[in-house]
């Protein structure tokens, strides 16, 4: 069969399928044209999730007849006046978008430029072009793309859900949005006007505004500000706490020289940040912006623009890595009100439960939860005892005594507040200057534990001590297969380990900081986190969560019961460690209720 030259009609429906993967992608497009143009104002409509109606309309420059004319040919661009793709400074540039689009669908194009003396209106249907016409549209650039994929029926099927489609769309316009925070964005759908965000500024304090507009008011009170620079490269942005986490990550937006991509190398980077605060199948939220010279970036290796390659990946991100953690270290003992609020609203519920019992005649009362008569503390249990023994229960599980002393000063006005009691052996109740926190003293400890273990191996390693009688550890042929190579690792550590026969380990030294221990449950476990792993060379990788296992063996447990000069030593040490609003798998250490919100629970509000 013969070369020959494809159709032009064929060659944009083509790129289209590069360019204009969903309505979304077409909003993006047009989305960046406008900020290009350097619009302050962006509107923002569709219909039927973008299938029936996509309309762009902004007040930037606009385009002259003879621009809007070329515009809608393939590869023609203003944007890249010297022919440099080293340096591109803006956000479109293939002159690509356009042409695409109008291959697909039907597109009319209302324009004017600044100071013209009137408009010039273009349509092409189906990459079929119109003769233009005058317009009368005052300022800027109107684009209304109808019947998308209409010339192309069969990408239709593919698309989603209305739903779907809109939700892709808001998306978009809300990651351009946070980008741009002095341009004024606003979101039409079937249902009408979504939201509205009003220009914030383009300083540091505009951008933060941005993000809570478009990431919620929570999101806001629940991050961190980071901010670094590196050789060139600076990055800014919030980043959420571990305790406000996600089941996915699509609230992570990360941007480079304020062109939101989705690059592998940014999601490592995030991943190994959280490494130590998040289970392995939750997500934290951020918004990070990194600003650097544009030839230090290639934004021309993805169709859409939606991925970049640096010229130098490792100093990028080390960059991230380390700013999230200081930031996340700068937070100290900060934990997410996500918690908080879900106990607020739990307690809510069951006191309108508990008030809510009928008292009509005939009817008994329906508890919220199953309740056992023989349980009350008001049930008898024989006419021949004493009075008073129908009223034991026994000893209360909590140690809910006043102190014999006034709390110290400084407890009671630092952020964690001063220790009331124990309850159930297992959390420690303190009251602060305006509410009370409610410490998971197991999760608490063992996260000061982990910080303090990681903090000796960075500086001299793991202080170890001898055991006086060396304690062997059983282990079947994988479990030791998997635990053998990892023994130096181990050793610096502070774990010293000996091959003791067949299916056997002795443990000769263990860290000092653990004191008395089941070493024998200590081993299998670290055992089992290897032979999970596959490869015993992961363990260089995997150094914290070793740690992580040492600190959970060693920190207080649930049901020991403790005074209230260790209850008071727990918060203060939590305050100064970083990261002691979670345990090292990502729960939080405690709760704090404000006395305003107890008050509510009480109808004293």
């Amino acid at each position: 069969m013969p070369v020959r030259r494809l159709d032009p009609i064929l060659v944009d429906r083509i790129a289209a399928g590069e360019v204009v993967e969903r309505p979304a992608s077409a909003v993006k497009e047009l989305v960046e044209n406008a900020l290009d143009a350097g619009a302050a104002r962006i509107d923002v409509a569709i219909e039927a999730g973008g299938r029936r109606l996509i309309r762009v309309v902004d007040d930037g420059c606009g385009m002259s007849a003879d621009d809007l004319s070329l515009a809608v040919e393939r590869h023609a661009t203003s944007k890249i006046p010297d022919g440099d793709l080293t340096a591109i400074a803006t956000l479109g540039f293939r002159g690509e978008a356009l042409p695409s689009i109008a291959a697909v669908a039907d597109v009319t194009i209302d324009t004017r430029a600044l100071g013209a003396e009137v408009g010039a209106q273009i349509r092409v249907e189906a990459g079929e072009k119109r003769p233009m016409r005058a317009s009368n549209w005052p300022k800027g650039t109107r684009i209304e793309v109808r019947d998308l994929f209409a010339a192309t029926p069969a990408r239709l099927k593919f698309l989603k859900s209305e739903r779907t489609e809109t939700a892709a769309v808001v998306d978009v316009v809300k990651r351009l949005a946070m980008a741009n925070p002095s341009v004024r964005f606003g979101f039409a759908g079937d249902s009408g006007q979504m939201f509205d965000y009003a220009g914030c500024g383009s300083e540091s304090a505009g951008r933060a505004r941005r993000v809570a507009q478009a990431l919620g008011e929570d999101f806001a009170a629940n991050a961190v500000a980071l901010e670094a620079e590196r050789s060139g490269f600076r990055l800014t942005g919030i980043a959420g706490l571990p305790t406000f986490h996600r089941a996915n990550a699509q609230m992570q937006y990360v941007y480079v020289n304020g062109r939101p991509v989705r690059d592998k190398l940014f999601a490592g980077a995030v991943r190994a940040a959280y490494l130590d605060f998040l289970a392995h199948d939750r997500h934290p939220a951020l918004a990070l912006f990194l600003e650097c010279d544009p030839r230090a970036v290639d934004v021309n290796v993805h169709p859409a623009k939606a991925e970049v390659r640096f010229s130098d990946p490792g100093l990028v991100r080390g960059l991230v890595v380390g700013a999230l953690k200081e930031a996340l270290a700068s937070a100290l003992h900060r934990s997410a009100d996500a918690p908080t609020r879900a106990a607020l609203d739990v307690l809510a519920a069951r006191a309108r439960g508990a008030g809510s019992f009928s008292t009509s005649f005939g009817e008994r009362p329906r508890l919220s939860y199953d309740w056992d008569p023989r349980r009350s503390p008001n049930a008898p249990t024989g006419f021949a005892e004493a009075p008073q023994a129908a009223f034991d229960i026994g000893a209360p599980s909590a140690d809910a005594r006043p102190s014999r002393a006034a709390p110290a000063e400084t407890d009671a006005e630092a952020p964690l507040g001063a220790a009331r009691a124990q309850i159930h052996e297992t959390y420690v109740v303190a009251q602060t200057r305006d509410g009370l926190v409610i410490v998971d003293q197991h999760a608490a400890h063992e996260r000061l534990v982990y910080e303090k273990l990681k903090a000796q191996r960075a500086q001299n390693g793991v202080a170890r001590q001898l055991l006086l009688i060396p304690s062997v550890v059983e282990l079947d042929d994988v479990r030791l297969d998997a635990l053998l190579p990892a023994l130096p690792q181990l050793a610096e550590l502070g774990l010293v380990l000996e091959p003791f026969g067949p299916g056997a380990v002795l443990v000769r030294e263990s860290p000092a900081i653990l004191g008395d221990i089941d070493h024998a449950r200590l081993v299998a476990d670290i055992a089992d986190l290897l032979a999970e792993d596959g490869d015993a060379r992961a363990l260089t990788r995997r150094l914290d969560a070793v740690l992580a296992t040492f600190a959970c063996h060693h920190s207080v447990r649930a049901g020991r019961r403790l005074t209230a000069e260790e209850m008071n030593a727990l918060l203060r040490e939590m305050e100064k460690t970083p990261g002691s609003g979670q345990c090292n798998h990502g729960r939080p250490t405690y709760i704090e209720l404000k006395l305003a919100d107890i008050e509510k629970l009480f109808g004293r509000m």
